[in-house]
């Protein structure tokens, strides 16, 4: 049976507990395709009927994703802070290079003291623009960029302000 968690703490599963994740992810998903306009859910537990968002059911269903594929999960809420070295430790840097990241300003944050905190929602909009080839707002564009904008304004990519989307 697999650990109670708390706030931060990682769960991972035995692999009974990672085969019935995996199959709850797989028919939450057929039900999720199955009613596109449902607006919420409900489920019987302990004899109680539960009524969840969609919202939830796609973020559990994605979350008994990967932890039925054996990886580990933590639930860390979006207002929350974290220290460089857990900031790092997401993004899969060294320490030393995030900090060169905060210091250039490309992931905002804080300082309590002497050390620099970075709120989770601001490292995950950082991550979102590295995914996606983006660059943060007031940073050079990405060539993706420029060539979505030249063919959006229909001039060579060269010309085109990169921040007004203006030729």
């Amino acid at each position: 049976m697999p650990k109670t968690a708390g706030h931060g703490s990682e769960v991972r599963l035995d692999e009974k507990s990672r085969a019935m994740a995996r199959d709850s992810a797989q028919e939450i998903s057929r039900l999720l395709e199955k009613l596109p306009g449902a607006v919420s859910a409900r489920v019987r537990l302990d004899g109680r009927d539960i009524v969840l968002p969609r919202a939830v059911w796609i973020l559990l269903r994605d979350l008994l994703d990967v932890l039925g594929r054996g990886n580990g999960a933590t639930l860390t809420p979006t207002h929350a802070t974290l220290t460089t070295q857990e900031a790092a430790n997401r993004l899969q840097v060294s320490r030393p290079h995030l900090v060169k990241l905060l210091e250039s300003g490309a992931i905002p944050f804080t300082r309590t003291g002497t050390h620099r905190r970075i709120r989770v929602q601001d490292l995950i909009t950082y991550e979102n623009h590295k995914r996606l080839g983006r660059k943060l707002p007031g940073e050079p564009g990405t060539l993706r960029q420029r060539i979505h904008m030249s063919a959006e304004f229909d001039t060579p990519f060269e010309e085109v302000d990169l921040l007004s989307g203006k030729r």
